[in-house]
């Protein structure tokens, strides 16, 4: 009876996941940085909504004999986290992603101050920036696009244009998104100091002006219109966008923008996480290409924080001062956090400066513009 109870735990063990790695020790290393992930996430709290989802997707998905990523073969079932990824595939999850965003969205700023519009276009300058140095380091245009637009620092429509450009990169891409995003409050504020004097950085802005319900209904409707009807591929995101802002706006649908702003927007962003996790697997993400995603995702932040604040100066000469330039590295589309940023170096330099309205701005103009050079890159790189 001993020996069968040995033999018979033997077997098992034969067969089991922990035997796998013994092949294959790549996968015990994936397990290792998902639970470093995890740490990042849930101890740290970088992007823990989003980060703690992708981790444990790329958890599950590289423990061994799982099965959970199988695609469908002659009838069978297919995995679990298959299933998941379709919804990447097929830009359903960022699409529903930036339905949210637009419902928790306040456009009054930028149609107020429409010249926000030029800071945000301004910031999108990593785009284009890291796309070169990327085709430099030997990307494929395809890849060397999705790579680009962690610039926009915009993390569904990173994973949007990943997924149909460049899937097996992926994982870096987006973890690269999220982290830097994160990091907003280290990685921008020793830029704009460096960038802007402190005569600038104290420039009070005058209070904007009330923006009337008809602009709010009108905005997300002309801008659906125009943008998609310029780019088509932009209509995913921008359409999204719009409608969730519209539902926002209009008065008659609080329902239905409460549950585009948390439950529907919670659920999809654990199957979003789960999704871009589970493409984390050791063939693809150990790779020299993955370390240099991460350097380029942080040239690429780092540049459209330049750009923003660059044009930030332009327009603080051609207002002969009114324009305070810490509203430029706002650009960025992480809202709101990149507001807060310019809000909280303003103040450090003029404690009576309150710059988070006005940075408001630029920050959903980040968004806006985020999507648009992301529809740009699909309509140029796209199958």
């Amino acid at each position: 009876m001993q020996f069968s109870f040995f033999g018979a735990l033997g077997s098992i063990l034969a067969s089991s996941g922990f035997a796998s790695f013994a092949e294959d020790p790549r996968s015990l290393i994936m397990i290792i940085i998902a639970c470093v992930l995890l740490y990042m996430g849930i101890g740290k709290k970088f992007e823990p909504l989003l980060l703690v989802p992708i981790a444990f997707g790329m958890l599950l998905a590289n423990l061994p004999l799982t099965g959970l990523l199988n695609a469908p073969v002659d009838g069978s079932s297919p995995g679990m986290l298959w299933v998941f990824y379709q919804g990447v595939q097929h830009a359903i999850y960022p699409s529903i992603i930036f339905l949210g965003i637009g419902a928790m969205t306040d456009f009054g700023p930028l149609i107020a101050r429409p010249s926000s519009l030029l800071l945000g276009a301004a910031a999108q300058l990593g785009i284009f920036s890291a796309f070169l140095l990327a085709l430099v380091l030997g990307f494929p245009g395809k890849v060397a696009a999705a790579i680009a637009i962690i610039g926009g620092a915009d993390g569904p429509t990173s994973i949007l244009v990943a997924s149909r450009l460049a899937a097996d990169y992926l994982p870096a891409i987006a973890i690269a998104a999220y982290s830097y995003m994160a990091l907003i409050p280290l990685i921008q504020p020793p830029i704009m100091r460096l960038l802007t004097t402190k005569k600038e950085r104290e420039v009070k802005m005058e209070q904007l002006r009330q923006v009337s319900k008809t602009e709010k209904i009108v905005f997300p409707i002309a801008v659906a219109i125009i943008v998609i009807l310029l780019i088509p591929d932009t209509a995913p995101l921008i359409g999204m966008l719009m409608l969730g802002n519209l539902l926002r706006e209009c008065g008659v649908t609080d329902r239905l923008s409460d549950t585009a702003q948390n439950a529907l927007c919670n659920i999809v962003t654990i199957f979003l996480g789960l999704s871009v996790g589970c493409k984390a697997i050791a063939s693809t993400f150990l790779t020299w290409e993955t370390i240099k995603i991460i350097i380029l995702g942080l040239i690429a932040f780092t540049f459209s924080t330049v750009g923003g604040l660059l044009f930030g100066k332009v327009m603080y000469k051609l207002t002969g001062g009114k324009v305070n330039p810490l509203i430029g590295s706002a650009g960025v589309s992480a809202v709101p956090m990149a507001a807060r940023v310019s809000q909280v170096e303003g103040q450090k330099a003029n404690p009576a400066n309150f710059l988070l309205m006005h940075a408001m701005g630029p920050n959903v103009a980040g968004v806006i513009g985020s999507a648009v050079a992301a529809g740009f890159v699909l309509k140029v790189f796209g199958a």
